[in-house]
């Protein structure tokens, strides 16, 4: 295999070079000709035992129904459908393991078409996330998960190519390639966890990679490995962040048909029955008056629930989804409301993504002004670390991590975020059961983030069924806080409902 690399390499020496940087093979020398060999005056990395590799994978997915909608970005959803993978994986010494990886395919939120249906983008998601995960499969390449993972996702364009025109319909996004990805990549670290009895953010330091950080990231993280930016415990207790949607209800006056399922129909009620301190906002981005007096309504409301509770403190964050025109929507939104409630603003943490993902395309939507005031977070728009590096050109100073884009990605954006003292949370995608337990397991482990955003039990509880027994300090929430330490046991941290 490294023959057949070396050789194709031979006719383009600059992709050579950059090949052998990245295996951290250095001085190589070509000449002139294109028919001389390479050579690498040093070797690659010594391969270690603790290394392994996919032996088979099988996904299968499963639908649930929202118990009401959920609107965000213009855009309303009604169900979710999880893309569930297991992979099973052998050591050098042949020991092996099953680890499980689960996803909310997200299309309406990853793959914003003007000419496909939801249903054309949901199904070739499903079927890009499938055929990654079969074409994983490889017994004789071995390695530590982000390697495999890494080296991988370079024929994620050519699958998705492979996808797209096999049904006729236009390219896929990168973002909903990486959220289609997402399930095999965390089973590929919830095997590597278990086939070591330990936990997979407990081995990502040198003792087990392969390669530092430079390899993906750049010279600036030389000698560095992960370990460095992760937790080696969960954190004991975390925040929950509730999510207030365009559509959601605020107080008893906005239900129009109760639902009557024995959940709260609307905010005033949430607040008291989880016990909430933290409030994710949804706006609509182009409609000025309304995000307005939306947050006014929402702090109203919560100032009278809270007072009643005797709470002093709780804050917000403002999620406008990429429909702002430009910054000075924003730098209006915060003025307007600190004219007329200057507290609302206090308790505001963080704005999310406000103006259009496409950052390169829209160089004049600078958030310096915005971010001098709060921080913002680049979401939609963080796709790699290249992006990463751009939206703090473009004054972005925070960073969203999300286990949708892959546990990897999630892993080396957080480390870079923290190397460049950014603001950093990470968000949810209407995840239920294991893929909430995952997206919470980030939050645990990763330093700076302070709260931990789940909707799924708002919207599709039905998913949850049977977690909540066992995790009853995630599912079960009555002082606006989730019990994070139980992630304590091998793998991602958490059991399957089959293994409890």
């Amino acid at each position: 295999m490294l023959k057949s690399r070396l050789d194709s390499f031979r006719v383009c020496p600059s992709l050579a070079d950059v090949w052998c940087r990245n295996f951290m093979i250095a001085d190589m020398v070509t000449s002139d000709t294109m028919d001389s060999p390479l050579v690498c005056t040093k070797p690659a990395p010594m391969p270690k035992n603790t290394d392994i590799c996919i032996l088979e994978t099988e996904s299968q997915t499963e639908f649930f129904p929202y118990r009401s909608p959920a609107k965000f970005g213009g855009r309303v959803v009604n169900d979710v459908t999880l893309l569930n993978v297991s992979v099973r994986v052998r050591t050098r010494d042949g020991k092996e393991a099953v680890g499980h990886g689960s996803m909310s395919m997200g299309n309406i939120w990853a793959w914003h078409s003007q000419t496909l249906t939801p249903d054309q983008t949901l199904q070739a998601m499903i079927a890009f996330g499938k055929k990654v995960a079969a074409g994983a499969e490889n017994p004789g390449e071995f390695g530590h998960p982000l390697e495999l993972i890494y080296d991988y996702s370079k024929e994620y364009q050519r699958l998705a190519d492979e996808t797209t025109q096999s049904q006729n319909i236009e390219p896929m996004v990168k973002l909903a390639q990486l959220v289609a990805a997402s399930p095999y990549e965390a089973a590929i670290f919830d095997a590597y966890g278990r086939v070591h009895e330990a936990n997979s953010y407990n081995l990502l330091s040198k003792e087990y990679c392969n390669r530092d950080l430079a390899y993906y990231l750049n010279s600036e993280f030389s000698g560095e490995y992960l370990d460095q930016y992760v937790l080696e415990k969960p954190k004991d207790r975390m925040p929950l962040y509730h999510l207030v949607g365009a559509l959601d209800p605020l107080d008893a006056s906005d239900v129009e048909k109760p639902l009557r399922d024995g959940l709260p129909e609307d905010l005033a009620e949430w607040i008291p029955y989880n016990g909430l301190t933290h409030l994710k906002i949804k706006l609509n981005g182009d409609d000025l008056g309304w995000d307005v007096n939306r947050v006014l309504r929402i702090d109203q409301i919560a100032e009278e629930v809270q007072a009643k509770r005797g709470v002093a403190q709780w804050f917000y964050s403002a999620d406008f989804n990429e429909k702002c025109e430009n910054v000075e929507y924003v730098l209006d939104f915060l003025k307007r409301i600190g004219e007329q409630r200057p507290q609302a603003i206090e308790r505001l943490q963080y704005i999310e993504q406000p103006t259009h993902r496409d950052l390169r395309s829209y160089p004049e939507n600078k958030m310096h002004r915005a971010a001098a005031i709060k921080p913002v977070v680049i979401d939609e728009a963080l796709v790699d670390f290249d992006s990463l590096l751009y939206s703090r050109e473009m004054g972005y100073s925070g960073v969203a991590l999300k286990a949708c884009k892959g546990h990897a990605e999630a892993l080396l954006m957080g480390a870079a975020a923290q190397k460049y003292k950014m603001f950093l949370c990470v968000q949810d995608l209407t995840c239920p059961g294991a893929s909430f337990l995952h997206s919470a397991t980030l939050s645990a482990r990763i330093p700076g983030v302070q709260a931990i955003e789940g909707n799924g039990r708002q919207y599709c509880p039905s998913a949850n069924k049977g977690w909540e027994a066992f995790y009853p300090s995630m599912f079960k929430i009555t002082d606006g806080t989730l019990g994070t330490n139980v992630f304590d046991e091998p793998g991602l941290g958490f059991r399957t409902l089959t293994e409890m």
